[in-house]
């Protein structure tokens, strides 16, 4: 639900931006989404899809912040439709392969 909000706005967004041009910016709706989840988790552990649905996202080893590198890696395997796979324990590979975890709070 969280990845669904966060498109949509990002989607309206891009029409804001792009209204009045021509052509060329069929991935700007993407670019938004990834600076969006990007710099929102990397600052404060949540896009703002993930606050409106109270997740957030967290290290799997620690339970505290994830290092920004991690959480732009993250935000690019998203971005490449990696969550669609998931693991046995129930978690996408993204949050697999960067070592963090969503909670509820």
């Amino acid at each position: 639900m969280a990845v669904a909000l966060d498109w949509f706005m990002c989607l309206g967004i891009a029409h804001l931006i792009t209204r009045n041009l021509t052509g060329g910016a069929q991935f700007l709706p993407l670019a938004i989404f990834f600076v969006e989840v990007g710099v929102l988790t990397a600052l404060g552990g949540a896009s703002a899809g993930q606050r409106i649905v109270r997740v957030r996202v967290v290290d799997a080893t620690s339970g505290g912040p994830v290092p920004v590198g991690r959480a732009f890696l993250r935000t690019v395997l998203i971005c490449l439709v990696i969550p669609a796979l998931f693991t046995k324990e129930g978690r996408g590979y993204h949050d697999w392969f960067t070592n963090t975890r969503v909670v509820k709070y």
